[in-house]
């Protein structure tokens, strides 16, 4: 398996083996690769249950998903952006969201009452977003109090988290974040207890890297500034100095998938690539993202190389499908993996065709199958910390 253009330097990829260490963020079970295409006759009874819907249904397709998916997709993007475009088509009664269970949720959030949201695969989660349960986070807002740091700290939870951690933060007046838009929201944190320069503090979930590197790296903290938060842990794993003198207590999560980049690839591209540029998702660690060329969230990553000059050389620190998908895109630019071990994301290709035939099948019968509804009460809140994420200056608000 290979993303490299004929005749062009580019990085091979190995088959990662099925050993695991947990405790490491190189520890999840990885395959080397997709399963084989599926039979074509589910691709023509995909054509035909999508046809018979007509306008009835609108189907989401996240950027990770592999491409016999994202063939029947009507919009591409991030979860949040695909949240978005599900509420702009009010028409449409059904939305199949061909994403994880997080962004379901927040299509759900987003929509009306009139509109409901289908996960082709329930089993379809995040192992970020698993990473912050809401009992968790409450017993940390407990030692939160307990330090006699809750008053001067704002929580700011990463747009991949459950419905409820939203709610959490909602209730205790934060913000959601893009990787887009993580600086705009940690400075508005910041100034509701004085600024960056301040004694305010930021919990920040559930994703350490894209906290820290955007602490550090464009708002000017030091890493010493940073502590992470173990809930696995009592306290944290942290002391009540360690929570006084921090400005970011970063909850103790990572993309298992971005988690797995490493200097050595890094340091490896560089090396065997003449004249290549890195560019990475920032929920890669602070380490990676220093010897990057670029950094930036999914749909920045595409547009940086849709508006690089051909014959330029690339290796991309995100999710396989989409960066074989830019191989393809962008055939005049030779474009690689950045990590030799495979890993794409296990449980967003859990959506695959026959779930969506599955689901789209089912529609025509008259049944609707996983449904995703979120609590009334718990979804009041989520929304309340998504409007304040609208709110937030900037034109955009991406993954």
């Amino acid at each position: 398996m290979d993303t490299r253009s004929p005749g062009r330097p580019s990085l091979p990829l190995l088959v990662l083996g099925a050993g695991r260490d947990l405790h490491t963020e190189r520890g999840v079970e990885c395959p080397g690769d997709l399963p084989a295409p599926s039979d074509p006759d589910l691709v023509a009874r995909a054509t035909a249950a999508k046809a018979a819907l007509g306008d009835q249904v609108f189907v989401l397709g996240h950027h990770y998903q592999r491409d016999e998916v994202i063939a029947f997709a009507d919009v591409t993007g991030d979860s949040f952006k695909l949240a978005q475009q599900a509420a702009a088509r009010p028409e449409a009664p059904w939305i199949v969201f061909c994403g994880v269970h997080f962004m379901a949720e927040s299509a759900d959030i987003l929509t009306s009452p009139d509109q409901t949201v289908i996960l082709p695969d329930l089993a379809a989660g995040c192992s970020m977003a698993d990473m912050a349960t809401a009992a968790q986070v409450e017993d940390c807002w407990d030692d939160l109090i307990d330090a006699g740091v809750a008053e001067a700290t704002i929580p700011v939870s990463y747009m991949n988290s459950s419905a409820a951690i939203k709610a959490f933060t909602g209730r205790h007046g934060g913000t959601i974040c893009t990787s887009s838009n993580a600086r705009t929201a940690l400075e508005w944190a910041f100034a509701q207890t004085g600024g960056v320069e301040g004694s305010g503090k930021i919990l920040f979930l559930p994703d350490q890297h894209l906290g820290r590197n955007t602490a550090v790296r464009e708002l000017g903290l030091s890493l010493d500034d940073c502590v992470v938060y173990d809930p696995h842990r009592p306290m944290g794993g942290l002391t009540r100095d360690q929570l006084k003198n921090a400005r970011m207590i970063l909850w103790r999560g990572h993309c298992s998938v971005h988690g797995r980049f490493t200097t050595e690839a890094v340091q490896a591209a560089r090396r065997d690539i003449p004249g290549v540029k890195v560019i990475v998702h920032p929920e890669c660690r602070y380490e990676v993202c220093e010897l990057a060329d670029h950094i930036g969230s999914t749909e920045q990553i595409i547009k940086t190389v849709a508006a690089a000059p051909a014959g330029t050389s690339w290796v991309v620190g995100t999710e396989l499908n989409l960066v074989k998908r830019l191989a393809t895109m962008f055939p005049e630019q030779s474009i690689s993996f950045l990590e030799k071990n495979v890993c794409y994301c296990s449980t967003m290709n859990r959506i695959d065709l026959p779930h969506l035939v599955w689901a789209l099948e089912s529609l025509v019968e008259g049944r609707v199958v996983n449904p995703i509804h979120v609590d009334p009460e718990v979804a009041h809140w989520a929304r309340v910390a998504l409007d304040q994420m609208l709110a937030l200056p900037g034109p955009t608000h991406k993954d």
